[in-house]
């Protein structure tokens, strides 16, 4: 049995089909890549796994449970954290206090949500940085706030969407060691990602998406020499 798996999700808005049969499995332990054009349904199939919306059909199943339809903060308890593409902490609360709010979804009390938030800042390595209010922080140490925010919920399942995005080389370097220090931690990862560099170093394996449907899977050197995969990112002159 899969550690996780999607099974044809499809999910309309209006007349328009986001996403439309996307089926992949994620073995416990992987770090598994999805990758596609601009709109072509990525950041919509993370939706649907964390319960921001609901599919319109198709399965989501964790563990062997069906968590489709299922409320975000269930979700997240039972061991799925995300990230967001557009990240948004809380500027006017420091790095700790932020932290510290994201750890509340697991613990009860102010002593337990200090120490996994100090916990998870150390392991994520923004304790420099702690007492820095948020909103101070340049876009990679944002960007790192969001997964260590993510981390405080405690995820045996992580999610993370277009985490690299807008860093310079040495930044992107740093963000491809804390991902696989997570993923040596016991966390299973799914990253949408844009920069071929950071999917294809870390992915085990490779999922495609285009126009909402699969079109290809397997390691990153296999995807990455698909005529399908050349193609809705170059054009059919280049498939």
């Amino acid at each position: 049995m899969a550690y996780f798996k999607v099974e044809k999700l499809v999910k309309y808005f209006g007349g328009l089909a986001a996403v439309n049969g996307v089926s992949f499995e994620v073995q416990k332990g992987e770090i598994f890549g999805i990758i596609g054009p601009n709109g072509c349904g990525k950041t919509t199939t993370f939706n649907m796994i964390s319960g921001v919306f609901p599919p319109t059909s198709g399965k989501v199943i964790y563990q062997g449970k069906e968590i489709q339809g299922m409320k975000s903060h269930k979700i997240c308890h039972l061991g799925v954290g995300r990230t967001f593409q557009v990240v948004k902490p809380l500027g006017r609360m420091s790095v700790l206090d932020n932290v510290t709010a994201a750890a509340f979804s697991r613990v009860n009390t102010i002593r337990e949500a200090r120490e996994v938030a100090e916990k998870t800042i150390d392991f994520c390595g923004l304790a420099p940085v702690a007492d820095v209010l948020a909103k101070a922080l340049p876009i990679a140490g944002r960007k790192r706030l969001e997964i260590t925010r993510a981390m405080a919920t405690r995820p045996d399942l992580l999610l993370l969407d277009e985490t690299a995005a807008g860093l310079n080389p040495t930044e992107l370097l740093e963000a491809i060691e804390l991902i696989r220090k997570i993923r040596g931690n016991g966390t299973t990862v799914i990253i949408i990602e844009h920069i071929m560099h950071l999917i294809m170093t870390l992915s085990d394996r490779i999922h495609a998406i285009n126009f909402g449907q699969s079109v290809a899977e397997g390691t990153p050197k296999e995807v990455a020499a698909n005529p399908q995969v050349i193609e809705a990112y170059l054009g059919k002159d280049y498939a």
